[in-house]
């Protein structure tokens, strides 16, 4: 089950610096120019969990696995994208294959670094890149729906359902308002998989100078304020202290980020709102081999978490033994938490719960 957030923003904001940083790599090109990242550079990192290494200590594991999520870095967006402006198709279209956007906002002055649009405004930006996202989306459904009107006047139910659906998200376009705005209750799945890019959720991403790292400044207020208007969430970093961070050593960063002010690094808080935008969850699976962090959805049943692991523990599924992680820790691993009572046997209808340490009985 993999999970994705696609990067997004004008050219020159500090997507792909952002992008290097989050996956340690040079993967992107970074460059002062737009469109220096023609194909979507694609890098999966490991989502912090200080719960791992509490239960790889009791565990006695040789080995962490955390759980990860993917980043997709997309081509700079520009004014006029959605009528195909500076490669904006082929950026849109990538967009489309995303879970959640993250929006990378330039929140900081420098001479030397060209702005697209002429000056830093980042709640200008945010408007810039959601109006062409709304005009693409708003595009997309009026020419589906066309055919599908067709078929619902000759009693296709199926084509009337969409029609239904398609009919208010077209109404809030038309009125400059992202779609996820008029998607109609208990709808939601449903609207997922028309792929619209205004009903994905949303983290802006404020791209601060160094000396405004930890506590933002005046451009990334302006943008909280706009992130708290429409329910989004907003994280602010210094792309540029975050690509020294990645060079450095596991004990030199706490140092260096503690010299500044910080008390984790800002890739660490974006990794983890990304991870809580999405709306999922961790269990992890405890073993001398290896302790085990895995993603799953919010609400989701014990099979299905099972599944993650393998189709098999799904198909097979008798039960799982489960332990709280609180539980594991205060009991110091399985054998105190059973003696305690602290370990359930749970059933197929049984919700996985965020920390539950797992084991699965299955038999195919």
């Amino acid at each position: 089950m993999g999970f994705n957030c696609g990067i997004v923003g004008l050219p020159n904001v500090g997507k792909s610096t952002l992008f290097n940083a989050l996956t340690a790599t040079a993967s992107a090109q970074a460059a002062n120019y737009p469109f220096c990242t023609i194909e979507p550079n694609v890098g999966r990192v490991g989502v912090p969990d200080p719960r791992l290494d509490a239960l790889a200590e009791i565990g006695k594991s040789q080995k962490i696995i955390p759980t990860s999520l993917e980043f997709v870095d997309i081509a700079g967006l520009v004014r006029g994208a959605s009528r195909g402006e500076g490669l904006g198709n082929q950026f849109l279209a990538n967009i489309r294959e995303v879970d959640a956007i993250i929006h990378v906002l330039r929140c900081f002055e420098d001479d030397d670094v060209t702005h697209v649009e002429g000056g830093v405004d980042p709640v200008r930006d945010a408007e810039i890149i959601e109006t062409e996202l709304m005009l693409a989306d708003l595009d997309s459904l009026e020419k589906r729906i066309v055919s599908l009107q067709k078929k619902a006047r000759g009693n296709d139910r199926e084509a009337a359902a969409q029609v239904a659906l398609m009919e208010p998200l077209i109404e809030v376009l038309r009125e400059g308002r992202p779609a996820r705005t008029g998607v109609p209750a208990g709808q939601e799945a449903a609207a997922a998989k028309l792929q619209l890019m205004t009903t994905k959720p949303v983290l802006y991403v404020c791209n601060v100078e160094e000396a405004s790292a930890a506590e933002g400044n005046a451009l990334s207020e302006a943008v909280r304020k706009r992130a708290e208007a429409e329910g989004a969430a907003m994280v602010v970093v210094s792309a540029a202290i975050e690509a020294e961070v990645s060079q450095l050593e596991a004990a030199e960063r706490t140092e260096f980020l503690e010299g500044l002010g910080l008390t984790n690094s800002g890739l660490d808080r974006v990794i983890a709102a990304g991870y809580k935008l999405l709306g999922l969850r961790t269990y992890f699976t405890v073993g001398p081999k290896e302790t085990r962090a895995w993603t799953i959805t919010s609400g989701i049943k014990a099979p299905q978490a099972a599944a993650v692991i393998h189709n098999d523990f799904e198909r097979g599924f008798i039960a799982c033994e489960t332990i709280a992680y609180d539980d594991y820790i205060k009991y110091k691993g399985e054998p105190g938490a059973k003696e305690a009572g602290r370990m359930r046997i749970e059933g197929r209808d049984y919700i996985v719960q965020d920390g539950d340490v797992l084991l699965f009985r299955f038999n195919v």
